[in-house]
């Protein structure tokens, strides 16, 4: 019997005042501060240095230039895909536990000695508060351990025996390599994409957000650091349009994709368009956007109803796709709840994460920001469909802030509703009681996504109604919580419509994608006459 992993979720630290952990984030957070780092391509596990440089700023300090990245044009994405072709077939022959040991001391190296220089790393460059770049950093620590403990739970998985003979699956990785394209909004994500196949015996490409190559180069340092036999991931940042050249290569095995709608049907296109210059048919793991739910029936508690809301819509500044950005809410309840929104919501503090008594740090780049701004201005705009309850305000001075938003629409299939905005802005329709049902209909139909939601309610029969109703409204559905904070091997995460293939990061599922199983039967006792019964 496996043994499972304990989870790193459940003993992340807190960096309370006067804490050791508190004053060695402290010393963390100036190292960085002084300094600016130079980040190499990593292929064939040696460093590569070009001269197409990307500067890595601040969010919420944009001045303020943390790293220049090397970028890989098409000579280097050629010499990476020869290096992992290359790397495969002793990566792909060792044992299963011997790639997973690996993970495993990655993962130790992380929650250890790498851990508090790492908090640091993802705060400045993700402008996460201390909580928020634990928790990332713990979630890495168990899809490393948990995914090496799913992938021997996959290897045990074996056909039955027949009477005269023997059967068993020979779980191959890919032929040919993946390629990992990360979003910048998760550490963990980052990790997870090149890793989760490459434990499975894959060589990959990875491509992390050039906004976030600062931490994510971190990964790449600790993976080296475990033993990460060269070639096996190549750390290979590159402008958009080089993509071109992977995505039609004989050699691509899959694509494991972080990001936005728009950006994995273009790559999916291309595929499509490619197919028969391929070795194999490539296999797609996608996960996309969401335009998440709060349902709020009215035997709901009023006050977790907002404090999930808080959580759930306002940290790490609504940059989660898994973030709440539409409520639904009964009329009976609503002035009961607009007023402690009233009550809370200016007690929050937007600034840099550096300063520790933050709860929200800054959008990750300019374009992020005027995005969100765009939908504040349509509110502004068209006021006969929105109020704007709270909030509204942003400041570009320093940082890219946008302080926690809350808006009130009529039109229930109006713009700020149905859209990602991927911010700090919760819009809120507010219902009769009496058309519950009907809502929830309302709220299934409304957006093309379908990644998290969830229900507030104490009446039980409310409860099922609404997971019948919502039934493929989200792929990740909560009951009396926020939609947010799935653990891995928990909550098993990932949406289907336009928000993914709902492949399931976190559990055997995804690893399932990143193998070919070969069947092999063995007679026994093989015939010799090759007549049937039926013949004499």
């Amino acid at each position: 019997m496996l043994e499972k992993p304990e989870h790193e979720m459940d003993r992340i630290s807190l960096y309370t005042p006067g804490s050791p952990e508190r004053a060695r984030l402290e010393e963390e957070l100036e190292a960085i501060r002084s300094s600016t780092e130079e980040i190499p391509l990593i292929i064939g596990g040696e460093e590569i240095r070009t001269e197409q440089l990307f500067e890595v700023r601040c969010p919420h300090d944009h001045q303020r230039v943390m790293a220049r990245a090397c970028l890989a044009g098409e000579a280097e994405l050629l010499q990476a895909v020869h290096s992992a072709v290359e790397a495969q077939e002793a990566w792909a022959s060792l044992d299963g536990l011997e790639r997973a040991a690996v993970l495993n001391r990655a993962a130790d190296l992380l929650a250890g000695p790498r851990r508090v220089e790492t908090i640091a790393a993802i705060m400045v460059n993700l402008s996460k508060t201390p909580f928020e770049a634990e928790l990332d950093l713990a979630e890495l620590v168990d899809f490393w351990r948990f995914n090496a403990y799913f992938m021997q739970f996959l290897y045990e998985q074996q056909p039955d025996p027949g009477p005269e003979d023997l059967n068993r699956l020979d779980w191959r990785p890919l032929e040919g390599f993946v390629l990992a394209i990360a979003p910048f909004n998760f550490f963990a994500i980052g990790g997870n994409l090149p890793t989760a196949p490459a434990l499975l015996g894959n060589v990959v490409l990875w491509k992390p957000a050039s906004s976030v190559i600062f931490s994510n180069w971190k990964i790449m340092q600790i993976l080296q650091e475990a033993g990460l036999p060269k070639g096996v991931i190549q750390f290979v940042p590159f402008r958009a349009p080089q993509g071109d050249l992977l995505m039609s290569h004989p050699c691509l095995a899959g694509l494991h994709f972080t990001g936005s709608y728009e950006t994995l049907v273009h790559l999916w296109q291309q595929i499509g368009k490619d197919l028969t210059r391929y070795r194999s048919f490539p296999r797609v793991v996608g996960e996309t956007g969401g335009k998440d739910f709060i349902f709020v029936h009215p035997s709901a508690d009023v006050e977790a109803v907002v404090s999930s809301s808080i959580r759930g819509a306002f940290e790490y500044q609504g940059q989660k796709c898994s973030a709440a950005s539409r409520m639904y809410v009964p009329a009976s309840l609503w002035v009961s709840m607009r007023a402690r929104f009233l009550e809370e919501l200016p007690k929050i503090k937007a600034g840099p994460v550096e300063d520790l008594s933050v709860f929200m740090g800054a959008m990750i780049t300019e374009q992020a920001f005027r995005k969100v701004v765009s939908y504040l201005d349509h509110a502004r705009e068209n006021p006969d469909a929105y109020e704007i309850v709270f909030g509204g305000d942003h400041d570009e001075s320093q940082g890219w802030f946008i302080h926690p938003t809350i808006v009130v629409t009529s039109d229930p299939r109006g713009k700020l509703i149905t859209e990602e905005i991927f911010g700090p802005v919760l819009t809120v329709y507010i219902y009769p009681d009496d058309e519950y049902e009907a809502t929830l209909k309302l709220c299934d139909e409304s957006t093309p996504f379908a990644l998290t939601g969830s229900i507030f309610a104490t009446d039980r029969t409310a409860i099922e109604t609404a997971q019948q109703k919502l039934r493929y409204a989200a792929g990740n559905f909560y009951i009396n919580d926020k939609p947010t904070g799935a653990v891995v091997g928990r909550q098993p995460f990932g949406g289907a419509r336009h928000s993914g293939t709902n492949d399931k990061a976190g559990f055997w599922l995804n690893l399932v994608r990143w193998l070919s199983p070969r069947s092999i039967k063995e007679t026994l006792e093989p015939s010799k006459d090759w007549p049937r019964p039926y013949m004499e």
